[in-house]
């Protein structure tokens, strides 16, 4: 089986696409990356193709028709991960918010340590955010204790997207039966892995605003993480989950 591979979901990456493949690939340990582009308008996925000469063995790329949602991307990345037999399969943004370095941290927790979901956490140790306004800390961190009040999981930072999962925690998760596709996508696969008695273990990093590039976040995506916390422990409750 090969060892560890790091989904990016992009749309509209081009400023950062190349120095975060180039970062990654550069790491001591030698991951592989697989990017999952939405046809971007702005030619993300034909960078990835010049690289892959480069790294023909390292990168790959699949290509989506349309702008479909952050969860339906990782989830076509995991199967395919699966498919491809990878043991640690992470989630990573392409804007550098998630530090590259740390993606070694979070294969140490899983393949060291008792994790078998690690997640890169903001709030582990108090607020570990750089370049945020006040405005977007508070909601991202109350978000969390809200999850908390809600479904019981005792994660400090339950929207995170910066993963690492043990092959099997995706193999006993139904992926078929995701169903949210912006943030509360971070919260329902958590909320899978604590009802399926999974370890999950979070390791410090510090979140670094992207400096290149547009955020994804808007109104609906934070009404489909409200209300999906709920429907979520209800379905749970009534073993719908």
């Amino acid at each position: 089986m090969n060892d560890g591979i790091v989904i990016i979901p992009t749309y509209n990456e081009i400023e950062n696409i190349e120095s975060i493949i180039r970062a990654v690939l550069s790491l001591p340990k030698p991951f592989h990356i697989l990017i999952i582009d939405d046809n971007s308008p702005d030619k993300t996925a034909q960078k990835v193709i010049e690289l892959q000469n480069e790294f023909p063995d390292r990168l790959f790329l699949e290509q989506r028709e349309k702008k479909s949602g952050l969860g339906t991307a990782y989830v076509h990345g995991f199967k395919w991960a699966l498919d491809n037999q990878y043991n640690y399969i992470f989630e990573m943004d392409a804007d550098f918010s998630h530090n590259p370095n740390d993606l070694e941290r979070l294969y140490d927790a899983c393949h060291f340590g008792r994790a078998d979901v690690a997640i890169g956490s903001r709030y582990i140790t108090g607020v570990n955010v750089v370049n945020w306004p006040l405005s977007r800390v508070l909601l991202s961190y109350f978000a969390s204790v809200y999850v908390r009040l809600i479904t019981g999981m005792k994660i400090q930072d339950a929207t995170a997207g910066f993963m690492c999962y043990k092959r099997q925690v995706l193999e006993t998760i139904n992926l078929d039966k995701i169903k949210f596709i912006g943030y509360a996508f971070q919260i329902e696969m958590k909320y899978r892995a604590y009802a399926k008695k999974f370890e999950i273990i979070e390791v410090p990093i510090i979140f670094t605003d992207r400096a290149k590039g547009q955020s994804k976040m808007s109104g609906s995506i934070i009404k489909e993480a409200v209300f999906g916390v709920i429907s979520l422990r209800f379905r749970q409750f009534f073993n719908r989950l």
